[in-house]
């Protein structure tokens, strides 16, 4: 049985997709967005578990939208009645709403989901149709020479000189106006996307073996847009033209690719440095908590990590307290829990062999004044209080994080790391590795590990910086 999950047009627009009772995948539409509580049609949240589903849409079995608007207008309907006279103005004002759209949601979903059918890209799209027009893009739109190079007749483009991709020749060869945007997607534009897709890996395919011909090399690095279309990196990976191919996360970035016991060692050493990390690793978490996939790092036996995140990587308050991720196993050892947190749900004391205590002037402080004072050994996460809000790590539920908190306990000491959202003020968490570029090109994060990849501040083009101080939303 193949359920999936919609949750919309409220706020955290969502999608899940269960398959024989195991949750295959989950996620927030804000992720893809980058649109903080997105509340729109999760399109890009149900390609996600698609994907990762193997799935196409005629596959599920059922879909289920978490609401029942009739049973809710009802609800809305004795409340009001409850507290008549008091609240018409409300009611008046939310009576034209539910009329006019909550109370037919049901059909509105079922346009989004035959929307969404076809809302991939291109390479996306193309296995719903048939490369038809393979013949007539090679004869009219390309010229594809033996070793990959190839030449596009411009004359049907507009892209050059005007704001528009195609032109009004385009469109004559092949019988048809240009698809208007969140219009519906028939055969000819499923057919055309399969298309151009089987032209674009024959160009990669041809390129690829050139350049193993002409090099005589084994491993090959891929960047650009293109090299982001993933079906023809599979087809090229396959083709046995190199034995290994990598693909750049994020362009225009400078990066170094290393083992993975380095990457470990490395971020755990700049981490007992003082530097902040950006963290991307592997599949995203869901829900507004960074359990170690897209998480901001740093020691937390620094005093002034807490003031420094907040206000040059976060622009937030610098009153905003921090949150630790600790081994499981050590867990007890630094704070007054002995179970399992896995989700950063539970807070507790730091234990009373970490704290520190205040001299009277200290105690006398007022207000954030207070926020100064190191009042245990762990600081960073150390609330006014004494409080932590605490996440467990084992080596089950997430093993490379817990390495790297094995590796930095192995050089400080220390088995705890103050970790934050990848996020700044007003935005949703990263997804995608260019998210956390971007996040990085805005802040003033030391050094970025996406994979195997690290992206160092220094390396970086001054040009791709973001001012995030006037860009983001009012809390």
């Amino acid at each position: 049985m193949k359920i999936l999950g919609i949750s919309a047009y409220y706020h955290d627009a969502a999608a899940c997709l269960v398959v024989d009772g195991r949750i295959v995948a989950a996620a927030q539409e804000e992720r893809f967005t980058q649109v903080k509580h997105d509340a729109s049609f999760p399109a890009r949240a149900l390609a996600y578990c698609m994907a990762e589903g193997g799935l196409r849409p005629a596959e599920i079995d059922h879909v289920v939208f978490y609401d029942k608007p009739f049973l809710k207008f009802e609800r809305l309907l004795e409340t009001y009645l409850a507290f008549a006279p008091s609240g018409f103005g409300s009611f008046a004002r939310s009576l034209a709403v539910w009329l006019k759209d909550k109370l037919f949601q049901k059909q509105g979903i079922a346009r989004d989901l035959t929307l969404y059918s076809g809302e991939y890209k291109v390479m996306g799209l193309a296995p719903y149709g048939q490369p038809r027009v393979v013949a007539l893009i090679k004869q009219h739109l390309i010229d594809i020479r033996d070793n990959g190079s190839f030449a596009l007749d411009m004359a049907y483009f507009g892209y050059c000189t005007g704001d528009h991709m195609v032109n009004s020749r385009f469109e004559r060869l092949f019988r048809a106006p240009s698809r208007q945007p969140e219009s519906a997607l028939g055969q000819r534009e499923m057919d055309l996307a399969a298309s151009a897709q089987a032209v674009t890996e024959e160009v990669v395919l041809k390129l690829a073996r050139s350049v193993a011909r002409s090099t005589g090399q084994k491993n090959l690095c891929l960047a650009g847009g293109v090299a982001l279309n993933w079906v023809a990196n599979g087809k090229l990976l396959r083709d046995g033209c190199f034995e290994r191919i990598w693909v750049q996360p994020a362009a225009g970035a400078q990066f170094s690719v290393h083992t993975d016991a380095d990457v470990i060692d490395l971020t755990a050493r700049a981490l007992a440095a003082g530097q902040a990390i950006g963290w991307h690793q592997g599949r995203m978490e869901f829900g507004p908590r960074s359990l170690g996939a897209r998480s901001i790092l740093a020691d937390p036996r620094s005093p002034g990590v807490q003031r420094q995140l907040n206000l040059k990587v976060k622009y937030r308050e610098s009153f905003r307290p921090f949150a630790p991720s600790v081994l499981r196993e050590d867990a007890a050892q630094w704070f007054e829990l002995d179970g399992d947190s896995p989700y950063m749900l539970i807070v507790a004391d730091v234990a009373a062999a970490h704290q520190r205590s205040m001299s009277p002037e200290q105690h006398a402080l007022f207000g954030i004044d207070k926020l100064n004072v190191a009042r245990s050994d762990i600081p960073a996460v150390t609330h006014v209080d004494y409080s932590a809000r605490i996440q467990t790590a084992s080596a089950d539920d997430h093993p490379r994080f817990h390495q790297l908190l094995c590796r930095f306990k192995a050089i400080t000491g220390c088995p705890v790391l103050v970790n934050i959202s990848f996020n700044v003020r007003g935005e949703p968490i990263v997804e995608s590795p260019e998210d956390a570029f971007r996040c990085r090109m805005g802040t003033d994060l030391d050094l970025l590990v996406i994979g195997n990849s690290m992206l160092k501040k220094a390396d970086q083009n001054p040009d791709l910086a973001r001012d995030y101080t006037s860009g983001y939303a009012l809390d």
